[in-house]
């Protein structure tokens, strides 16, 4: 199993995972979705997911907010300040979100609903955590759509959500995550949809709140482009596992994993081009994860690897700690 390194600075995890293992049941098979995750995130940092679709990034993100399809086999622990989450029924669940933990969704015109004005909305998170008046919540939620670099923050209240750009709509979202100061904010490809220079914008806002604010956010992307110079770590993902974890600087400076290699390679060279490139312009990794890979008892990045060797097809890689802080699940790392 995945074990990750202690916290930065040594303080206690803000947020721990250990060992989760997530199958989603369909009417003929069982598919495995995340096998044996574990990380720590700490209070105020920022962390990094990178991997391709089908990696489990998405996966990992609602099952720390409990929103996980009923059909579903989960196993291991997510605990938040030393309290299990996954055992909570739907009602402790609802404390949880919004309140200690947030999500950024990739698409907010669609997780907002249309029929209420934004304002009303980002005050509704306020309502259901936090005692005060209707007048009080709607000053706090100007207020938050000023921190998040929306100019006339009363006319963007009364806005409904198709009146605003999509730029706008992205920070409304950001404003309503944080508007609880929750302890941990998710961004689940948060600014996939958004061009260069507007994404760009997002990303300074999503930096400013996690100062501000000190909730620690953990940002996923199929581009490790973007995290250059933002995250503080990074975990990359494949065929719902950890395969490589590090500082941002050194894993873009010296990837281990071959996998980790080849995203690098392939990527924009500058976060600025990555903005403004098409998802289905991105260059992949030749080869395609298969259900057969996920079922092998060596590497499932094996099929795909151009330093496999022969152990790699008979024997699962154990988790090697090549220096501080780094962590890496493969028999030829560096090679």
């Amino acid at each position: 199993m995945w074990t990750p390194d202690t916290v930065p600075s040594g303080a206690s995890p803000l947020l721990s995972v250990r060992g989760l293992t997530v199958n989603y049941s369909g009417d003929r098979q069982s598919v495995s979705a995340l096998s044996g995750v574990s990380l720590d995130l700490a209070p105020g940092e920022i962390v990094g997911i990178v991997g391709e679709s089908g990696s489990g990034k998405s996966t990992l993100a609602l099952s720390i907010l409990g929103l996980l399809p009923a059909k579903t086999s989960v196993a291991g622990s997510i605990r938040l300040h030393d309290k299990d989450l996954l055992p909570m029924d739907e009602s402790s669940w609802r404390a949880i979100r919004g309140a200690r933990i947030s999500m950024i969704f990739q698409e907010p015109g669609l997780a907002l609903s249309p029929v209420m004005r934004v304002g009303d909305q980002i005050a509704e998170v306020i309502r259901a955590h936090r005692p005060g008046s209707r007048q009080a919540r709607k000053r706090e939620s100007e207020a938050l759509l000023s921190e998040v670099r929306l100019a006339d923050a009363e006319r963007i209240y009364q806005a409904y959500p198709h009146q605003l750009s999509g730029g706008q709509l992205h920070r409304v979202a950001i404003a309503q995550a944080v508007a609880c100061r929750p302890g941990v904010v998710i961004a689940d490809e948060a600014t996939r949809s958004l061009d260069g220079t507007i994404q760009a914008e997002i990303m300074e806002v999503l930096r400013e709140v996690n100062r501000k604010f000190g909730s620690a956010l953990v940002f996923i992307t199929h581009n490790p482009a973007l995290l250059a110079g933002f995250a503080d770590r990074v975990l990359v993902m494949y065929a719902g596992r950890i395969v490589e974890e590090g500082p941002v600087t050194e894993v873009f400076r010296r990837p281990l994993h071959p996998y980790t290699k080849g995203l690098l390679r392939l990527a924009p060279r500058y976060p600025q081009q990555a903005a403004g490139l098409a998802q289905d312009r991105l260059p992949a990794i030749p080869g395609s994860l298969t259900d057969a890979d996920r079922l092998t008892q060596g590497c499932v990045f094996e099929p795909r690897c151009s330093a496999r060797t022969a152990v790699c097809s008979s024997e699962f890689p154990n988790q090697a700690t090549p220096e501080p802080g780094r962590r890496v699940s493969c028999f030829n790392y560096g090679n």
